[in-house]
C-alpha cells in the first residue's frame, strides 16, 4: 500500500473537507458546526497522522489555511515550470496528485516539497497576522531588538517563526530520518521554509506633524509568494545531487554530495537523490 505524500494529503483535505470547513462550493458553513463537532471531525480523518489531527483540532481555520498554502504551492510550481518539459502537472483523479514524479526522488520532487512546505508556512503566518487563528498573532519579539537608525519597531510584524514551526510540525510528521527519501524530503521542506525567512521585508511608515516624519515606525512583512517561488526556482537549477552516508559510531544517516569534488549542500539548497527522468518519453509506470 502506497503511503500518501504530504501533497496528496493536502489535496485530499481541500476536496474531502469542503462541507466541513466551509470552503468554496461547500454545502455547509462553519456556523453549522460547533467546536466540539469540529474537533471530533478532525480526529476522524484517518488519512491525517495523529499530530496532524491534533493541529487540525486547534481551530476550524487551521485546515482551510493549510489547504490554501498547499494550493499556493501548486499554483506557484505550475507558474515556475510553465515553459518546461515537466510543468508541475497535477492529476485530480488519481491516488497521487503529481503522478509518478515524486517517486523519482529527483530535483523536480525537491522543488515540489520545498514550495509546498513554504506555502503552508506562508499561509499560516498570514492567517496569524489577520487574526484567523487563536494560537498566534503578531511577532512581538522584533520589538526587543534595538533598531539601527532613526526609526522604531511598531505595527504588526508577521510571525514567520510561528508559521515555520507549524509547517514543520504538520508537514514533516510523516517523514523518517531513517530513509534516504525521508532525509531528502525533510531537507527540502526546511529549505522551502527558510526561503521565506530570508526574504522577509521591513516596511516603514512616517508619523509627525505636517508630514515631517519625525518618527518612522517599522514592522516585518511577508514577501510576495512569487519571490519565494523565484528563489526556489533558482535553487532548483543549482540543486545538489546527494547520497546517504551513515556515521558508523552513532549510526546516524546524513546526506552528502555524491562526490567530494562537489560543494556540500547547506540548509537552503535543494537536494535530490536520483537524476530526473526524460519527460519527453512516455513512462508506462
Amino acid at each position: 500500500m502506497t503511503v500518501p505524500t504530504f501533497a496528496d494529503v493536502m489535496w485530499s483535505a481541500q476536496r474531502v473537507l469542503r462541507p466541513l470547513l466551509g470552503m468554496p462550493n461547500a454545502q455547509h458553513s462553519m456556523t453549522d458546526f460547533t467546536a466540539v463537532t469540529y474537533r471530533e471531525g478532525c480526529h476522524q480523518l484517518t488519512y491525517l497522522a495523529p499530530k496532524q489531527q491534533e493541529l487540525c483540532a486547534r481551530s476550524e481555520r487551521v485546515l482551510p489555511s493549510v489547504g490554501h498554502g498547499a494550493r499556493m504551492g501548486i499554483d506557484e510550481c505550475q507558474y515556475q515550470f510553465r515553459m518546461s518539459r515537466w510543468n508541475c502537472t497535477t492529476f485530480g483523479n488519481t491516488t497521487s496528485v503529481f503522478g509518478g514524479v515524486l517517486a523519482a526522488k529527483s530535483r523536480e520532487a525537491a522543488y515540489v516539497y520545498a514550495i509546498s512546505a513554504a506555502g503552508v508556512a506562508y499561509a499560516i503566518t498570514r492567517a496569524c497576522s489577520r487574526g484567523d487563528l487563536t494560537d498566534c498573532s503578531c511577532d512581538n519579539r522584533v520589538r526587543t531588538r534595538k533598531p539601527k537608525g532613526n526609526w522604531q519597531w511598531g505595527g504588526c510584524s508577521e510571525d514567520i517563526h510561528f508559521g515555520e514551526k507549524f509547517s514543520r510540525e504538520f508537514v514533516d510528521v510523516k517523514e523518517s530520518r531513517d530513509t534516504g527519501e525521508g532525509l531528502m524530503n525533510l531537507h527540502n521542506n526546511e529549505a522551502g521554509r527558510r526561503s521565506i525567512r530570508s526574504l522577509m521585508q521591513r516596511v516603514c511608515k512616517c508619523h509627525g506633524m505636517s508630514g515631517s516624519c519625525s518618527v518612522r515606525v517599522c514592522w516585518r512583512k511577508l514577501p510576495q509568494f512569487r519571490q519565494v517561488g523565484d528563489s526556489l526556482a533558482a535553487r532548483f537549477e543549482g540543486a545538489s545531487h546527494v547520497k546517504v552516508v551513515e556515521k558508523k559510531r552513532r549510526r546516524i544517516k546524513k546526506l552528502r554530495a555524491v562526490s567530494r569534488d562537489l560543494k556540500q549542500p547547506n540548509k537552503t539548497d535543494l537536494v535530490y537523490l536520483e537524476e530526473s527522468p526524460d519527460y519527453c518519453e512516455r513512462n508506462e509506470t
